[in-house]
């Protein structure tokens, strides 16, 4: 176990994941538990060094471009006793120990075996050993669990001690998963603290993005043709003015979607897109489309509330389809983007200009201060308009009241979680309490009551959609549905603990 860990951590040199953090400070409620009352986001790469420190570059706008190192601190005290996240303290939840992980400076108690998911593990609890001087700073207390067939450290629970003077562990349960034959990555963890008054969750994906076999892939190309390749399709002749214009339009919204999906932020296409789509060809054919060119989704990968139309493409971000509670909430949030499409204000010249190959020739740092798809006040007020007729002759006429308590639920939130209901690349949701997304659906929803157990306005994050860590491919959990005991158990938009089944992937299946 203790040779497996090493040899991980010296593996995840390898790789430069995608690592977005989210933070909600929480206040106690006597009927709903903990409930936010500010949020913090990070978002970048991770890198980890040969000395055992952690890289984060973030790829936020406006955030700085040059990378900050820090050696396992989680955060410190002001004079005030205010706490200040440091996002790269959150980052050394992934890995206990990336320098003493042995029999020298730990002992090991064989607790006993249990099942996760599917995969058998041997539990161990883990403690530092203590030396003459006192004990170094920042070593891992908790339990371990390592699976039984090759010893691979599959989840940790526990924290760092003793801090630093002025400075605070935090306590987290730490995740991986088998991506790939015999290898297991760090993919989620969850911190909190209740003497601080926090939760957090952090996300890992993308570690096929940058590896030498990602970047390699042309070299295994084949060409068997014995012949010169020839294009067998019917041509027409030249394409007139309009078709050159839907051409050029098409050119830049498949550049843009290439880019997002090469940096990590956008998911391939997959079935999750294919339910969106359903959703949006119920809109298209009752109110009869019919001259629409096909309208596609795909799924944003970060947590902020976000819905967008980039040409003929909708993008919901997995935060909002995790927080979407039911189907007419889904058509709401489609039929506003899909009246912009209606609209044709989704492809004017600031859009097009992506179609010149050399614009999004950036790195990947730069990319969210250099794309922006937000709309007018004047375009979000006329799509708004043609979403609400488009529902109205929809299949969900007769349930947009539930839409309409899905949106104020968010108007109630939004002022306490500012960054869940930011924005990478298009407009806000809301903007402090005022909802910017069909808004007039509240006038026939029913009152917002929070302490009804029977009344479900939005969902936590993180219950719904799922990351492959490797492929970024995203898929639809398949729970089952759990009668709430109380108030507290509703948790709308709030961070919650992640417990993912663990399996063991199969060869064919991971070599995909």
């Amino acid at each position: 176990m203790i040779a497996r860990e090493n040899l991980l951590v010296r593996s995840l040199r390898n790789y430069v994941p995608r690592m977005e953090t989210y933070i909600q400070d929480v206040r106690p409620d006597a009927e709903l538990g903990a409930v936010p009352v500010n949020d913090h986001y990070f978002f970048g790469r991770l890198k980890l060094q040969p000395d055992g420190t952690i890289t984060v570059q973030s790829l936020l706008p406006k955030s700085g471009s040059k990378a900050r190192v820090i050696k396992n601190v989680a955060g410190h005290f002001a004079p005030t006793h205010t706490i200040h996240y440091q996002p790269e303290a959150f980052y050394y939840s992934i890995v206990m120990d990336s320098t003493r992980f042995d029999r020298q400076h730990y002992n090991f108690e064989f607790v006993r075996r249990e099942f996760l998911g599917e995969v058998r593990c041997l539990v161990f609890d883990v403690k530092a050993k203590p030396v003459h001087n006192g004990r170094s700073i920042g070593l891992f207390e908790g339990r371990v669990w390592a699976e039984d067939q090759d010893y691979n450290i599959v989840r940790f629970n526990g924290t760092f001690a003793p801090a630093p003077r002025g400075s605070v562990y935090f306590h987290f349960d730490s995740w991986r998963e088998n991506v790939q034959p015999g290898l297991w990555l760090p993919v989620y963890a969850y911190s909190e603290e209740p003497g601080l008054r926090f939760r957090a969750q952090v996300r890992l994906w993308g570690y096929s993005l940058e590896t030498s076999d990602h970047q390699s892939e042309m070299t295994r190309v084949v060409v068997d043709a014995p012949t010169e390749v020839q294009d067998s399709s019917q041509s027409s002749g030249d394409p007139s003015a309009v078709a050159s214009t839907r051409a050029w339009q098409q050119q830049a919204e498949d550049n843009v979607l290439e880019r997002l999906q090469k940096a990590g932020l956008l998911a391939p296409r997959g079935e999750v897109d294919k339910v969106l789509e359903t959703v949006v060809n119920n809109l298209v054919v009752t109110n009869h489309l019919d001259a629409l060119p096909p309208i596609h989704c795909r799924v944003l990968l970060t947590s902020p509330l976000e819905s967008l139309a980039i040409g003929n493409t909708i993008i919901l971000s997995r935060g909002l389809v995790d927080v979407l509670p039911d189907e007419a909430s889904l058509a709401a949030m489609l039929a506003h983007e899909l009246g912009h499409i209606v609209l044709q204000q989704t492809m004017n010249i600031n859009n097009t200009k992506w179609a010149f190959e050399d614009r999004l020739m950036m790195s990947d740092e730069k990319l969210l201060s250099y794309l922006n798809f937000s709309s007018s006040q004047q375009d979000e007020e006329a799509a708004d308009a043609k979403a609400l007729q488009l529902l109205k002759n929809s299949p969900y006429k007769d349930q947009l009241g539930n839409a309409g308590l899905f949106l104020r639920a968010m108007a109630d939130m939004a002022p306490s979680a500012p960054q869940l209901f930011g924005t990478h690349l298009g407009s806000r949701l809301v903007v402090g309490g005022n909802v910017r997304r069909t808004a007039e659906l509240m006038t026939s929803a029913p009152p917002l009551e929070k302490n009804r157990v029977d009344q479900i306005a939005a969902l936590p994050l993180g219950g719904r959609v799922k990351v492959n860590p490797w492929s970024d491919a995203v898929q639809l959990m398949k729970t089952k549905p759990v009668a709430l005991l109380s108030a507290r158990e509703k948790m709308p938009f709030a961070v919650t603990p992640v417990f993912p089944y663990l399996t063991r992937l199969p060869s064919e299946q991971a070599s995909r």
